[in-house]
């Protein structure tokens, strides 16, 4: 990257925010900031689930790549975040063809056509895998890293803002780093954060001394190079609220489901009464309505350790429901971000947000025993996942965190209604074209005509469970049809039975006719 002089403007004002004062010397507008990033730049921003984004130096950046389009120039950026980051600053970038190549996952529509269509390179892995990957170099260097936080001590320490995510990575490897202060956060925020500087890459790795949720294991604050910052930017706004609409029939049904099925397993000895083990659930209305569930019912003191705190989950905390709960973010509803902040003190008590490295460090999550329960597109008859890729080639938006907690948990479930499209698409299939969690990741299977529990079944006694207790009843004929056809061929059936010929029949209908159906 060609070296550029940044202009520091003299501070508007002297921000209770920034106590140190070489940053405050740091203090410019974005416009100006803005200048250190250039044409093929890798740039690494903060957010996570659209908290924590950046609000000033993504519109300024947009401002810039129109003007050197204008002037004839062409202007990408490869964008790094932590997961997904607000739909604004996705979209905003997305329409203007300003990002080359983004990594490790996204959730905005204009982004998801881009990739589809060819014109942005996307690569989806495992959100576990980020900062090694980035350390190791896989993407090149990091040009410029762009972080919120909510404030800088008088020691030069960066107070975080309602996501952690990457943060700690982008700061420790970027060659520049670009602070937004954002004043719109509470200043009791500060407290709640653990940031954990013990991580290594082989051979000099470390065990993870975490063994309870609530464990504090690192500190409240990142440390920067303060010769790094070539800017600090202030902002006053509120994240992104991350919509939230209420469970309706068929989430509730599967939440039912689920929660009758952590009766059955506490009846049986393998989870604890009363506490059960550490929850982790995606986001949307089915991990909304098994919430909702578990306050009804008769557990309390539960945990979570997760990669976002939902509003469902602040009502469980504020009722004893949930008695502490880690993650790396928060993603709420304008009606949550209002809870939070209206009763900061009493959530610093007991939420814990930590880098995404640790929320889903395959290690942890094996130690503690993680109830795993993430939604999925479809599954095969043999319990085979595909979570991102609609019709096995477009994606959707990408694994994030669910292999994390899925191959490595005491119990990993997958959670879908039966059918999309209006009843068009059966969510379970004879194989998926695309897999993300294999047969061997996947021990639960819920929709809302039941549950299939996979444990300890072959595949052909999963097939016949699956199809049985999860397929829609519209669909179950031309599974088993197509299942004891595979079973009967002669000389071909096999361990995992399949016709190899048929095996995306289903598939093939709905791009030839728009149903999966037999019949229009």
């Amino acid at each position: 990257m060609a070296a550029v002089n940044i202009q520091i403007s003299a501070p508007a004002s002297q921000s209770s925010r920034i106590r140190n004062s070489v940053f405050r010397q740091k203090v410019t507008v974005a416009e100006e900031a803005v200048k250190v990033i250039g044409h093929g730049d890798t740039v690494a921003v903060s957010g996570f689930a659209s908290a924590g984004t950046p609000k000033a130096i993504i519109p300024a950046l947009v401002g810039r790549i129109h003007a050197a389009r204008a002037a004839g120039s062409n202007f990408t950026i490869d964008l790094l975040t932590g997961a997904s980051v607000s739909t604004e600053t996705e979209r905003m970038l997305a329409e203007v063809d300003g990002i080359a190549l983004r990594m490790p996952y996204q959730a905005e529509s204009t982004a998801r056509q881009k990739i589809n269509a060819g014109r942005m390179d996307y690569v989806d892995i495992h959100l576990s895998h980020v900062a090694q990957q980035v350390w190791e170099g896989y993407y090149g260097p990091v040009d410029v890293a762009v972080v919120e936080v909510a404030g800088i001590t008088e020691s030069g320490e960066l107070i975080p803002s309602a996501s952690v995510g990457n943060n700690k990575t982008w700061l420790d490897v970027a060659e520049k780093v670009i602070l937004e202060v954002n004043s719109w956060v509470p200043d009791a925020m500060d407290g709640i954060h653990d940031i954990y500087y013990g991580t290594a890459l082989p051979p000099h790795r470390r065990p993870i001394e975490l063994t309870d949720v609530e464990d504090r294991i690192g500190q409240p604050h990142y440390r920067v190079d303060p010769g790094k910052v070539v800017a600090v930017v202030e902002t006053n706004a509120p994240d992104s609220a991350s919509p939230l609409t209420a469970p309706d029939a068929v989430s509730e049904a599967i939440a039912a489901h689920v929660l009758e099925f952590f009766d059955h397993e506490v009846r049986r000895g393998r989870l604890p009464e009363n506490t059960l083990l550490p929850l982790q659930a995606g986001i949307g209305n089915v991990a909304n309505a098994v919430l909702g569930g578990l306050d009804r019912g008769p557990y309390r003191g539960l945990t979570c350790y997760s990669e976002v705190i939902q509003d469902g989950m602040l009502h469980l905390i504020k009722h004893g429901t949930v008695r502490f709960a880690s993650a790396t973010a928060l993603a709420l509803s304008e009606a949550g971000i209002a809870e939070l902040t209206s009763n900061i003190d009493f959530y610093r008590e007991h939420i814990r947000l930590r880098p995404q490295e640790i929320s889903n460090h395959p290690e942890v999550v094996r130690r503690l025993g993680i109830i795993a329960m993430n939604g999925m597109l479809e599954a095969d008859i043999y319990g085979n996942v595909n979570s991102t890729h609609v019709m096995g080639t477009k994606i959707m938006n990408g694994i994030g965190g669910s292999g994390d907690f899925a191959r490595n948990g005491y119990l990993s479930m997958f959670l879908s209604p039966s059918t999309a499209k209006n009843g068009a698409i059966s969510s379970i299939v004879p194989m998926t074209p695309h897999v993300d969690h294999t047969e061997h990741d996947t021990q639960v299977v819920v929709t809302e005509q039941g549950l299939a529990d996979l444990r300890g079944l072959s595949p052909r006694r999963r097939s016949r469970v699956i199809i049985e207790r999860c397929a829609h009843p519209e669909f179950r004929p031309l599974l088993t049809d197509y299942v004891e056809r595979a079973q009967a061929a002669p000389g071909a059936a096999g361990h995992t039975p399949h016709l190899l010929g048929e095996a995306f029949s289903l598939h093939q209908r709905y791009l030839a006719t728009g149903t999966m159906r037999t019949f229009h």
